[in-house]
Order: structure tokens, then sequence, then C-alpha cells
């Protein structure tokens, strides 16, 4: 049985002086200054025990709901409502609310509010039922019987786990149940909204410690499931219910500035409505100017921000229009005609927020300095931005493509097209299954409440909240294969792991091979999205002692190069090709590379012997040069190394010289890395299958965890050479390769 229910042998307990929160009058919306009066519910109580009194008749009780139906369907059938209402009727007879009234009026509540916000009729169905498998006798399959399974599968996602049977788990695990509901049906928590609505209402009947609890709740999981679906009617009147109950002296004194306020003999706001009418009017765009009140928790934000107010901060002016281009027509007039304030301008209808919102911002200035802020928006629009998901209806396939009574029984539903910050809260509570751990990581996923979108070089996109870094972006991407991230470029620029991605962000993640790859404990620092930190965390204590350490300020993996690794597999003469000292890399003249097996370089000095520089390796087809050094040596360079304009800086003559027909080569190239386990092994494995024979290798010290590798490879054919750098490149880690470009001595 909920909370709200008491036995109907038990006499309901007298109601104690009402809270703030049952007292708290909603601030009044422009949009509904004519919507009718809220419905006394021990009237509606009274009228409810009546129950039908003709078969086929709509109950009286019902009517309030009917008419607000109407006015969004006015082609609705009612004949489901009607089922539903006296099924409702009927099972809760006999049960009290702890605030006296009889219990029906909870469901009759919650379904007038989805009414008035436009659900349509298998929604409204599903409300009536919503607390009749948890509070009575009735099952699931009599609702399926009935209604069909549209509506058994809607009941269910709200039906509370009992506590009997999951004990203090049973709430963290029943919103588990609702939103593994809503990924398939995001109406489930559009009931689960309204019923928290109508709960928070009412909540003056419980013991304060209890009204505090429900409270924080709804502040820290509720509101901004409401703000994510868009919900906006809904959000900010639970937001002022729990401002009243949470913080009662600051709700207090809002309400005194708000009161305050209306009592003023002159309205800025309605000055500069009539102001806006008459330009808009003379531009000849039909559109309607309201007075958008700001609600408490509003008022208190800019009072915090702004410290005194003034009588523009305790609304917004609302311009409704048709048509989207009226939207920009207005903005140029108002613009053309009044002060605007640039900075305060957003366009929501060319990129509209994740939560379905779509408007234009903007604001203006009157001469006594005050600003104006304006919402433009078509009506459909509002209608959006106010109800979010419950006004797009059924999003679904229709009741008759409604899945069998197979499909039925294990309570799958096809998964439509969702929200991605729910398709990413259903990834991550498969992986939490403790309940502490879901009910904490839930509260901390829901705080952030802005979205970005960064694309991946595929074309592809990747919805994160706003602050995720390449960390979380990789364990989005890639779930837990994300341990073997070894770094990433953003925007084509290499970045670390622990940079923080903005909108729009192009993002390419680098991806090691090694299956025993380890995710560093650095990452957790790095982490926003619960995707990452459960996966970083569930390996983490499952190998005790692992994860590799990362660099405290960059956080990019800092796994040491390995000191040694074969350089030709299975080679017997691989010692030759000792690993040499970074400190030993070669000069532009003295360290010469050994000579090359076969050399085809033709001269203008007959006699001389010729090497090749190891500073730039020329290979055919390079343009080069010659220089003659000690020993009657000539030492062939590239013509764009940096040694030759040393050379000839000190005076010394240039040697013709060109390719013969050589085929076989030496050349260094030079390869930049992320550092990981196996690099160099890898690394040496992708030039032996190329064929070419590694004659010495550098690896310098990790510098910010990158890794330079300069290897003198011996090619039998230059030819092969682009073939041989894009092989390296492949390398998983390795984001360049080069050919070498020592610096000349003094430069």
């Amino acid at each position: 049985m909920s909370a709200e229910a008491t036995n109907p042998a038990t006499p309901g307990p007298v109601a104690p002086t009402a809270s703030p929160a049952a007292t708290a009058p909603a601030v009044p919306r422009a949009d509904r200054r004519k919507s009718r009066p809220r419905i006394d519910l021990r009237r509606l109580g009274r009228a409810a025990l009546l129950g039908p009194a003709v078969r086929g008749k709509l109950p009286d009780a019902i009517s309030h709901v009917v008419e607000a139906h109407r006015a969004h369907h006015p082609d609705a059938d009612l004949d489901p409502l009607r089922r539903a209402y006296v099924l409702a009727e009927s099972s809760h007879r006999g049960q009290m609310r702890k605030s006296g009234e009889p219990y029906i009026t909870h469901p009759l509540a919650v379904t007038l509010i989805l009414a008035e916000l436009g659900a349509e009729t298998t929604t409204l169905t599903a409300s009536l039922l919503h607390d009749t498998v948890e509070d009575t006798d009735v099952t699931l399959d009599q609702v399926r019987e009935q209604f069909g399974e549209e509506v058994r599968y809607l009941v269910d996602g709200v039906t509370k786990l009992e506590k009997v049977d999951y004990g203090a788990a049973a709430e963290p695990e029943t919103f588990r149940k609702m939103l593994v509901a809503t990924g398939s049906d995001v109406r489930v928590m559009s009931i689960k909204l309204a019923d928290r609505l109508h709960n928070m209402r009412t909540l003056g009947v419980m013991r304060p410690e209890k009204q505090a609890r429900i409270a924080k709740v709804t502040r820290d999981v509720l509101i901004p499931l409401a703000e994510r679906l868009g919900v906006q009617a809904l959000k900010t009147e639970m937001e002022d219910l729990v401002f009243a109950i949470l913080h009662p002296e600051e709700y207090e004194h809002t309400r005194e500035l708000i009161a305050k306020n209306a009592a003023r003999p002159d309205d800025p706001l309605a000055e500069v409505a009539d102001e806006m009418r008459g330009v808009l009017r003379e531009a000849g765009i039909p559109a309607e100017v309201l007075i958008r009140p700001r609600h408490f928790v509003s008022v208190h934000r800019v009072a915090r921000k702004r410290g005194q107010l003034r009588g523009t901060d305790f609304g917004r002016l609302l311009v409704l229009v048709n048509e989207d281009a009226d939207c920009y027509a207005v903005l140029g007039e108002l613009h053309t005609c009044m002060t605007p304030v640039v900075s305060e301008f957003k366009d929501f209808i060319a990129v509209p927020k994740f939560n379905l919102y779509q408007s234009l911002h903007t604001a203006v200035a009157r001469p006594d300095g005050q600003v104006v802020e304006v919402l433009i928006r078509t009506h459909l629009m509002h209608k959006v931005a106010e109800a979010g998901v419950v006004a797009l209806g059924n999003p679904y396939a229709p009741a008759s493509d409604a899945p069998t009574s197979d499909d039925a029984a294990d309570g799958e539903r096809a998964d439509p097209t969702r929200p991605g910050w729910l398709s990413r809260l259903l990834d991550w509570q498969q992986a939490a299954p403790d309940p502490d751990t879901f009910w904490s990581t839930l509260r901390e996923d829901l705080a952030q409440d802005r979205e970005i979108t960064v694309f991946r070089p595929d074309g592809g996109t990747l919805g994160l909240p706003e602050g995720a870094t390449c960390v979380d972006a990789a364990y989005a991407q890639y779930g837990e294969d994300a341990h073997a991230c070894i770094g990433a470029r953003v925007n084509g620029r290499l970045a670390t792991l622990s940079t923080v991605l903005r909108d729009g962000d192009t993002v390419q993640l680098l991806m090691g091979q090694d299956p025993a790859s380890e995710p560093s404990r650095e990452w957790l620092e790095h982490a926003h999205t619960p995707a990452a930190r459960i996966a970083i965390q569930r390996w983490l204590a499952t190998h005790p002692g692992g994860g590799t350490d990362t660099d405290e300020t960059t956080g990019t993996r800092a796994e040491p190069a390995e000191d040694a690794a074969p350089l030709r597999r299975g080679d017997p003469a691989q010692s030759a090709a000792a690993l040499r000292p970074a400190d030993a890399a070669p000069g532009v003249e003295g360290a010469l590379a050994p000579r090359p097996r076969r050399t085809d370089v033709l001269m203008d000095r007959p006699g001389a012997s010729v090497r090749l520089a190891g500073c730039c390796t020329p290979v055919p087809p390079d343009e080069i040069t010659g220089f003659a050094v000690r020993g009657g040596v000539v030492t062939v360079h590239r013509v764009e190394c940096a040694a030759v304009a040393h050379m000839k800086g000190r005076g010394r003559a240039e040697i013709g010289v060109r390719w013969g027909d050589t085929t076989e080569c030496r050349v260094t190239l030079v390869a930049e890395s992320f550092g990981r386990p196996h690099l160099l092994a890898d690394l040496t494995e992708a030039i032996s299958s190329a064929g070419v024979d590694i004659v010495s290798a550098t690896v310098e010290p990790p510098t910010q965890q990158r890794v330079r590798h300069t290897y003198t490879l011996q090619l039998p054919d230059a030819a092969r050479l682009p073939s041989l750098m894009r092989a390296m490149r492949d390398v998983p880690g390795v984001y360049d390769v080069s050919r070498a470009q020592h610096q000349a001595p003094g430069a």
C-alpha cells in the first residue's frame, strides 16, 4: 500500500497545521490566467464516492478530466477513461488519504494534471490506474485484459517495489525499474512526475522529517528528470514546493518580496509589454505579448545574483507567434525599435536544448536602466516548453502494433529513439548492481543538467554532459574497451585524456590493442560520467594494486616504454642492432651511420668515397648535395637539411652529387607516440613485417608522457619508404612518423 493510503478501518489522522508547501500559492502564469481554479479535493472526493450513475455514462467525478482532455484532443475516445475510473474507484473504495479525502481523489488529481498538459488518452487511462496494482487486489494481467498491453506497461512502470521484498533498497530499485521502463516509453516518467507533484501539494499532513526526506528526493531526482524531459510546468511548481519545505525562511522572504512588488501602483513589465505590442502591431506581425511572472525559486536566484531587485526582475515577457519565421521577424523589430542587450541573446530555435526546448531569448533596456528579458516562440514551441514529452502525445507505435502476449511475457518493448542522456543512464545503471552505488550515482548524474555534443572522425556523435573529458568520451564510445585508450586528438590536435571537451569538438580516440591494457587510477579524477567512473572503479576493485600511473597534471597514460624489445623477431643477427642511449644520437658530421652495403651515388669528384649523412639520411628521389670532409670522404645531404646551410655559412664548397641506379638505401625515421606497454615491440614488428632491417634505434626518455623513437633503417628499395611510414603510423599509440631532421651545430 502506498504511503498516502490508510486502512479504511482506521480513521484518517487529523491534518496538522499546513506546512508552507501545502499553502504555497503557485505563482500565477499569464497563459494560465483564464484556466479553471484548482479543484476542491473534498468536493471531488464526495463526487467520486457516487460512482457511475448509469452504465456507459461518464461519471461526474471525472468531468474535469474530460473537459481538460477535450481541450487538447477533441476527438478522443473517452470509453477507456470511463472504464478505468470505474475500476480505480471500485478498487480504492474505502481507502482514505492521510489528508482525509477518499483515496480515489489522488489518481483523479494526477490524471487532471496530465490532461491539462495535453497527455493523450492512453496516458490518462494508465494514470487513473497507476496505484491499483500497488494498493489493491487488481493485477497486471487484469489491466492487460481490460485495457491492453500499453496501459499495462505504463502501470507496471510506475508501480513501486515492496519494502518487504527489497528492504532499504526498495526506493532506489523502484527508481531503477521506472527508469528502465522509461527507456522504452517516456510516458512512464510523465505519470510519475505528475504523481509526485500532487503528493508534494498535499505533503503538509506528513511529519516534518518525512516532508524533508520526500522533498530531498524530489529535488535530487524528480526535478532534474522533469527538466530533462522538458516538463517545465511540473518542474517549476515542484521546485517551489521543495523550496518551501527545505528553506522555509528564505521561502517566506521571497514570498514577501513578490507580494510587495505585486502591490506596486506601477508595473514596468506592463509598460514595456504595451510598447512591444505597439511595435509589433505597426510592423504587421500578429503576436501575443504576455507577462510571465517568475516562480519563487527563480526570484530567489535572481535576488542572490543581483542583490536589490527591481520591478522588471519579477518576470519576463513572452511573445507568441504562429510561425518560426515570425520569431526572427519579432526579434528584428524589437532590436530595431528598442535598445537590445546583445549579450543576452540566445537562439534555442536553431540549436534546441537537449530537452526539446526551443525559443529565442533576448533582452531590452528601459531608459531608467532596467533590463527586461524577452522570450520569443511559436504557440507549438510554447506547448512543448511547458509540457515537454507530454505534449508529444504517443511517440510510439499505436496500440494495434503493441507487442503480442508472447512479447509481453518478459515485459520487453521495442526500444524507441530516446534522448542521449537517457541512453547513457540506462547503460551505466546496468554496471551498478549495488543499490547504494546506483542511488548515489543517479543523483550525481542528474545534477549535470547541461549536455554537449562532440563528433567522431567517422561523422558519428557522442552526447556527453557539460564538463566531460576525453576519458568520458572514451568510455561513452568503447565501454570497458576504453581501458586501452592511450591518448586523443581534439579538433585535429593532440590532447591529454584530461582535456575538457566543448560543444562541437571533434574527438579522435587513440586506442591500443593490448588485451591486458589497464585503466589509470588517476583517470577517476577526470571522469565525470557514471559510465566512466563505474567501469574504472569496477576494474580497480577486481585488480587490487593494478592501474597504471598517469601524469598528475595531464591525466595521460604514463606507462614507461619498454627498456628492450626484439628488433627483428627471429633474426639471429638482431644483437648487432642494440639500442643506443638518447645522448648518443648522431651529430651532423662526426657520428655518421655505418656504411650501407651498397651505395650508388654519382659525384663530380672521381675516386672519392661516399657516405650518406646520418642527420637527414637521404634516399632516392630526394634532392641531394655533397660536402668534402676529412679523409677524402664526401657526405651526401638532402638539400633542405639544416647542416647544408650551416656548412655553406662556414664557406664549405658544395660537390655535385646525384643518384645512380640504386635500389637499396638507408634512412632515419622519427616516430612520436604516447607511452604504453609493448609499444617498441609493436613498432619493430611493423618495421620487420615491411622487410626492412633496423641498423640502430634510440628511445628518448618520456616527456609529458610522449615518447620519441629514432630508427636508422636499411631499405632494400627506396620505393618502400612511403608504405613503411604508413605502417608505422598505423601502430596504436603512434601519432606521427617523419624523416629525421637534426639541427646543425650552433643553430
